[in-house]
């Protein structure tokens, strides 16, 4: 055999070993992604008769898709959820960054900083409403008894349209820095001592040591924990439902409650199917966003 049909064969062997290595994984983002995928796609295109369901499918094109657009409740829904990701996006951000300075000091014990930050992330998001929930309520809830003790008049927190918003989003924010702040706690760990012991022999302030040490080097985890904190919150959903179930009225309710509701509540799949499609693509232009602006970044270092 030639040296170039050996290296031809021997390269043959590493591809398809190769192939075979990767093909439980392509399997399993087959079954877990692609097909769910596909089948959101489907029904989007399609709609279903809840009175006659025996009839089956009908084709129904982009048909769901225009509803949607002319539908009120569904940008209404949507802009309650661009609302949440502005502000409990970046507010878990810095709440988040805070927990994770203040863990990655040189404690003796550090063990109870670190379990603090973890067991907001651990506990359920439905159990983190009912908290807020509770501690919201208009009679026995604790921030109405602070704010007697202080000696004003209680609020109607979870009966008004923009305190509703406002006790939601803190609840959120409270879930969500916490895993935000184990994420940059671990981009904090691998920032070289050494640097801020060049920047202190230099004269370097504390604040100065932040700017120009901890937050560049710091940016790949922020950029990550960014992403994953906007998807979740273009799905927020537990939350919200638990604390006010969207109310009052329909003036808390997101996307993802109004998917819950056309889907389960109304049985409009192919409607409900559209609008989680349309949920989906939110969630890819915003990762995408994401991913075209720190690629900017590394070509522009």
């Amino acid at each position: 055999m030639t040296p170039g049909a050996q290296r031809t064969s021997k390269d043959l062997s590493e591809r398809a070993l190769g192939m075979v290595l990767l093909a439980p994984a392509a399997l399993l983002l087959l079954v877990i992604v692609v097909y769910p995928v596909a089948t959101l796609l489907w029904n989007s295109l399609h709609t279903v008769d809840p009175e006659n369901a025996v009839a089956g499918e009908t084709f129904a094109g982009l048909a769901n898709f225009a509803r949607a657009f002319d539908d009120e409740r569904f940008w209404h829904s949507t802009w309650n959820t661009v609302l949440y990701i502005v502000v409990t996006v970046p507010g878990s951000l810095v709440v988040g960054l805070g927990l994770a300075l203040l863990a990655n000091n040189a404690f003796t014990v550090k063990w109870p900083v670190r379990l603090g930050l973890l067991l907001p992330w651990a506990l359920p998001l439905v159990f983190a409403g009912l908290i807020f929930r509770w501690f919201f309520e208009y009679n026995t809830g604790v921030v109405n008894n602070w704010i007697a003790a202080l000696g004003m008049e209680p609020l109607q927190w979870l009966s008004s349209p923009t305190l509703a918003f406002w006790a939601i989003s803190i609840a959120i924010i409270w879930k969500a820095s916490s895993f935000m702040a184990l994420m940059l706690l671990a981009g904090l760990q691998t920032i070289p001592m050494s640097l801020y012991e060049a920047a202190e022999v230099d004269g370097a302030s504390k604040w100065q040591q932040f700017v120009e040490i901890t937050l560049p080097m710091l940016r790949p985890a922020i950029f990550v924990a960014l992403i994953f904190r906007t998807i979740t919150a273009v799905q927020t959903f537990d939350i919200p439902f638990a604390m006010t179930g969207g109310g009052p009225g329909d003036s808390t309710e997101t996307l993802a409650m109004y998917i819950h509701k056309t889907t389960l509540d109304f049985l409009d799949f192919g409607y409900g199917s559209a609008l989680a499609t349309l949920m989906f693509v939110i969630s890819m232009a915003a990762t995408s966003g994401y991913l075209r602006y720190t690629r900017r970044g590394h070509l522009a270092q």
